[in-house]
């Protein structure tokens, strides 16, 4: 099926979604963004990844001519002028973030999603399969992270009208403060920079975190780091609970280092609000040690695999299902270089936290500061 717009190409409407099964590798990142399109490059190398499909960047550019956005939003950036303040910024970006909440989708682009979102259910086996909806911009997460962490997810959404809103919301998170004012520093247009988002199947989660291939303070490429809390990894990456932190020979898989943290907080499922959201740790839990040494072991074999593919070190968030049996692979949900890592002789001196220090800088996109 085609359509003609009028004003371009005739845009074929299946360029609307592409599955992370079906896109071809080579156009995974062009049309699903860096997110999406890494899950595919992953799946078509044996690495265990969830169900799921993206909103094109091809469905986002054409939402916004559409509806007229476009214009609107280049009239008020249009306004800040070449030097704005840090106020005028934000006020810009709280108004563009309300014209993605009050634009609605058209019809055409809701049928294509209410279409994807059904057949998910169906291939999980489920009805309103609870989903993570996840910002995947072009150019999200490249080698500079210039833009790491700062666009929206939302976890636990359930049902075609929030997945729409949802949509949005990530589509308008392309405007946060922080993009938006980067962007203006760099002279790069909002139109160079499409934005995909990502609809994957939420895993049921018995616990989750991220990992290392290299140490993200020390930089030592010896050992992989492993974080992790009950439940999903949420709370991990926003930097909200100190988790459970685990060091593992690279070449041997040994168990290097096992700090058991207090865990005061947990990512779970609120079914009557329909969201994961973060809650008190229940006490049984919070002093329990979360891996045992088959996961570990499943979760570093994962990272390893993954930097292997991409020749270079790797940050990875990985979840283990409440259904995962000894022996089965971990799900991989997400994976990123890493970015920022001292020189291997450099050893973090005393003072600093690596754990905190992970958790401040690398998961906010700042540079993990020197001595």
């Amino acid at each position: 099926m085609t359509a003609d717009t009028g004003d371009g190409p005739t845009v074929h409407s299946c360029d609307d979604v592409v599955w992370i099964d079906e896109v071809e590798p080579a156009r995974a990142i062009a049309a699903g963004g860096s997110k999406m399109g890494r899950l595919a490059e992953l799946l078509r190398a044996g690495v265990e990844v969830p169900r799921g499909f993206a909103v094109t960047v091809n469905a986002y550019a054409r939402h916004c001519r559409e509806s007229g956005l476009d214009d609107r939003i280049d009239a008020v950036i249009g306004r800040l002028g070449d030097a704005p303040s840090d106020a005028e910024v934000e006020a810009a970006s709280a108004e563009i973030r309300e014209m993605f909440r009050a634009t609605p989708v058209g019809e055409h682009l809701t049928g294509r999603l209410t279409e994807a979102y059904e057949e998910l259910c169906l291939r999980a086996v489920d009805v309103n399969v609870p989903v993570a909806v996840r910002s995947s911009a072009t150019g999200e997460d490249a080698a500079d992270a210039s833009f790491a962490g700062i666009f929206d997810t939302y976890l636990g959404v359930s049902g075609i009208e929030r997945v729409l809103d949802a949509v949005r919301n990530c589509w308008g998170s392309l405007f946060t403060a922080r993009a938006l004012a980067y962007r203006l520093r760099k002279g790069i247009s909002h139109h160079a920079m499409p934005i995909a988002v990502g609809v994957i199947e939420l895993i049921h989660a018995r616990s989750s975190g991220v990992a290392f291939s290299v140490h993200p303070v020390t930089g030592k490429s010896d050992r992989i780091v492993i974080e992790t809390n009950w439940g999903w990894g949420e709370a991990v990456v926003q930097g909200v609970v100190d988790p459970d932190h685990v060091e593992v020979g690279k070449a041997d898989g040994r168990v290097l280092k096992y700090d058991v943290a207090h865990k005061r907080v947990v990512s779970a499922f609120d079914f009557a609000v329909g969201a994961v959201t973060e809650i008190d740790m229940p006490a049984k839990l919070a002093h329990r040690q979360v891996l045992d040494e088959e996961q570990i072991t499943a979760i570093a074999s994962a990272v390893r695999s993954i930097e292997d593919h991409y020749g270079h070190p790797v940050d990875v968030e990985w979840v283990i299902s409440r259904h995962r049996r000894a022996g089965d692979p971990v799900c991989i949900v997400q994976t990123r270089p890493v970015t920022v890592t001292a020189p291997p002789e450099e050893a973090a001196p005393a003072a600093y936290d690596p754990v905190a220090l992970a958790q401040k800088y690398l998961f906010s996109g700042k540079p993990i500061p020197g001595r």
